[in-house]
């Protein structure tokens, strides 16, 4: 069974048992959370797709740990203007452990 759930702006393709990493969520490291906004469900060949939301499905995970994606580099330059810039960017990110999904 597989749910396609939608969290910090982006949607993820889950099942029970993986570990994804998404956008850093308020919430202590074991805390059990609830994903209420779940787009999609579907189990072998069956599909439910939500209009936009599927009514009464969740997907319980447990956060794992809380971390930083590696460092994106940003180098700004005009050529011939004596001009550039360098700066730096590491993007926060809250690891889970999908527990269930509840159709």
């Amino acid at each position: 069974m597989y749910a396609v759930i939608k969290t910090g702006g982006k949607q993820y393709r889950v099942a029970s048992g993986e570990k994804i990493k998404v956008e850093q969520i308020a919430a202590d490291v074991g805390q059990e959370i609830v994903i209420d906004q779940v787009l999609a469900v579907g189990n072998g060949t069956d599909i439910k797709i939500g209009a936009p939301l599927v009514s009464g499905a969740t997907v319980k995970a447990t956060v794992v740990a809380h971390g930083k994606h590696d460092k994106v580099h940003i180098f700004k330059m005009r050529r011939r203007k004596h001009y550039q810039k360098r700066q730096g960017h590491r993007q926060q990110f809250t690891e889970l452990q999908i527990v269930a999904i509840v159709a």
